[in-house]
């Protein structure tokens, strides 16, 4: 009989919180609500940081005033950035509103205003290299069906074989950001190459498996990412992401429309897909400055 296969488990606790039962109580509530493990981890260790920065107050003693303060001290001496102040914001507000019965004392907390940030994209000639750089079978069909497909991290190292569909040229994302099945697309260039990979590495049951089996660690996916960005000479501030961010701009730039680059992505707004029209160069051909009119 096969054995059942290894929950993940959360890391060893550093240091304790005076009130750490509070922590346990919290984390039922995510686990009753089915917070993906990550989550589970960040809120959790943002939570019992909070309580211990107040450890001789019991958590459902502390005011709106010392929630503020604590945040307000985070920004001062470790100029957090707004995500994580979001990420901390959220956890405080889960255990107030859902274990602690005091929605009230979070209603309305200060959020960061959001940055307008535009990511990295890759032009279509440093892609080329990045995958010209990339001499092993593996690591080479990892970065091209990130790219090819629109893939997150997370999603390439869960993706199974089963979830590959040559067929009909594409592939079944299952369990994506916000546990959202989609389905995306399977190039046939990139099948060809897929193919022989599997061929050769017999993978079982995960595309892409680690030398025991099981799932391939993204932290071995980034460093290819790194060691490939690092030969070919692009981008220096490129991450694995910025293939996905790619693939979408290059999308756009083919005239693909913009919902089913939406779809594609498994973007639930059209806001976050519309980032991309910043940054594409479709039309920028015909634009040019005023000054350009100009005698002078």
């Amino acid at each position: 009989m096969e054995a059942p296969a290894p929950r993940k488990k959360l890391p060893a606790i550093e240091s304790r919180a005076r009130y750490e039962a509070e922590v346990v109580k919290l984390e039922q509530v995510l686990l009753l609500k089915r917070y993906s493990w990550r989550t589970l981890k960040t809120y959790l260790n943002c939570f019992r940081k909070f309580i211990r920065h107040y450890d001789r107050i019991d958590p459902k003693e502390i005011t709106r005033q010392q929630i503020d303060a604590y945040i307000v001290h985070l920004i001062n001496t470790k100029n957090i950035t707004e995500s994580h102040q979001n990420q901390i914001l959220s956890a405080i507000k889960m255990y107030y509103a859902e274990t602690a019965g005091q929605e009230e004392k979070v209603r309305l907390l200060i959020r960061p205003k959001k940055a307008h940030k535009l990511p990295h994209v890759l032009t279509e000639e440093e892609v080329a290299r990045l995958f010209r750089a990339v001499d092993n079978l593996k690591h080479k069909c990892i970065l091209m069906l990130i790219y090819s497909a629109g893939l997150r991290l997370g999603e390439l190292t869960q993706l199974r074989l089963a979830g590959l569909q040559p067929g009909q040229q594409r592939i079944f994302v299952y369990g994506g950001k916000g546990k959202k099945d989609r389905c995306t697309i399977l190039s046939p260039k990139v099948w060809e190459r897929l193919q022989h990979y599997i061929q050769v590495y017999q993978p079982v049951e995960w595309v892409f498996e680690g030398q025991t089996g099981g799932q391939y660690s993204p932290r071995s996916v980034q460093a290819i990412f790194t060691r490939a960005k690092e030969r070919a000479g692009i981008n220096p501030y490129a991450t694995v992401h910025t293939l996905r961010h790619s693939f979408a701009t290059h999308m756009l730039e083919k005239g693909v429309d913009l919902r089913y680059i939406q779809e594609l992505l498994g973007h639930e707004s059209s806001k976050t897909t519309e980032i991309y029209t910043h940054i594409t160069h479709t039309g920028w051909a015909k634009v040019k400055s005023p000054i350009d009119d100009m005698d002078f």
